[in-house]
């Protein structure tokens, strides 16, 4: 692959909502893009990292710094065959599987491209249509949760996922669940909650719950072998794997029973591969997770999620819930069964608007070999 240079890009875009976790509330996303030409070829990836440091360690700043001092530096000087190649040639750089997974994302697709194949099926996808789950952040009161829940049932969303806290946990999920009995319903703690807990998380078992996600520390599989054996509730875990070895130690000392992919924290495509492999073999079903990505990084999520073993309703829904205009071509849209059809135009499906990109841009810088 000859690249000619590669392009980074920071957009700011307005969420159509605020967006609340158990770490703080979003109102504007700061997202990286990288842009890489190759002979008349262009290939699109985004950083899902996030504007501060509170889901892991890295933020739209750090993003920026490593991919310009050292991710492109090391893709503009090295010989890649192939977008695995870069996965190895990004190795050494510890941590920092956001930045690195924007750039080997779009190598992805700038190689899809060049073949003139549908990213999904370059990645080895089956499926035809993904199905859909929808993320509820916190609210400022249970009647305004209750009706968003109920505003994205009707539009056909298959799971409904809401996020808790200490405060906001056991109470909610009651009401939530009183008042839609027959919906797949989990919880998402984002690492809210210790041991001490185990008495509430025994108590949600009653509620016949998807699964919980991530209950316990962010970097944690060992306090959640304990929480797993004492509830029934399956648990997922998102932030503690970070590769496919981690999901090996999470699915054989049984620390959870669904593991939830991320390509940003997983460095890319690759290595959410591997992961997606690792948890077939162990009969673990996996889903996407969504980090509020724009059109870019929610394009590649879909082409993931054609992967046979992402049997579980994900977090990637349509464009129109968190922006007002998102940069691709068509946007992202979910039929009233709750699905989303997979396009097969080369490479991510989806064309990046220019024009709309340009408007939303704060900086640029073009990085050459």
């Amino acid at each position: 692959m000859k690249l000619d240079q590669i392009e980074l890009r920071e957009i700011q875009m307005p969420l159509v909502s605020f967006f609340e976790t158990s770490f703080g509330r979003t109102t504007q996303r700061r997202i990286i893009l990288v842009r890489i030409f190759s002979e008349g070829v262009v290939g699109w990836g985004e950083a899902t990292s996030p504007e501060g440091p509170f889901y892991n360690h890295e933020s739209t700043g750090t993003a920026w710094h490593i991919l310009r001092d050292f991710v492109i530096p090391r893709v503009l000087q090295t010989p890649i065959q192939s977008p695995p190649d870069a996965a190895v040639l990004l190795k050494p750089i510890r941590g920092h599987g956001m930045a690195k997974a924007a750039a080997e994302i779009a190598l992805w697709d700038l190689r899809a491209r060049q073949s003139g194949k549908p990213l999904h099926q370059l990645l080895g996808g089956s499926r035809r249509s993904i199905d859909c789950g929808v993320s509820i952040g916190i609210q400022q009161s249970i009647g305004e949760l209750l009706k968003k829940v109920e505003k994205e049932i009707h539009a056909g969303y298959q799971r409904i996922k809401i996020k808790i806290k200490p405060g906001w946990d056991l109470d909610v999920v009651r009401e939530v669940r009183r008042q839609f009995p027959a919906s797949l319903l989990m919880c998402d703690a984002n690492s809210a909650y210790t041991l001490r807990d185990i008495d509430l998380f025994k108590r949600l078992d009653e509620f016949k719950l998807m699964m919980i996600e991530q209950p316990l520390a962010w970097n944690d599989i060992i306090d959640h072998i304990q929480l797993q054996r004492a509830i029934q509730t399956p648990i997922c875990l998102d932030e503690s794997i970070l590769d496919a070895e981690d999901a090996r130690k999470a699915i054989e000392s049984d620390a959870c029973r669904i593991i939830n992919i991320k390509l940003g924290r997983v460095a890319g495509h690759t290595e959410a591969k591997r992961v997606h492999d690792v948890c077939a073999a162990h009969s673990i079903p996996v889903w996407c997770g969504g980090m509020l990505e724009a059109g870019i990084g929610r394009a590649h999520n879909i082409a993931m999620s054609a992967l046979q073993n992402f049997s579980l309703p994900g977090d990637v829904s349509a464009s129109k819930r968190y922006f007002h205009r998102d940069i691709i071509d068509p946007e992202v849209e979910v039929d009233s069964q709750g699905r989303i059809q997979l396009l097969d135009g080369p490479g991510i499906g989806f064309e990046p608007n220019l024009q709309r990109i340009d408007a939303v841009t704060v900086r640029t810088e073009m990085l050459r070999p």
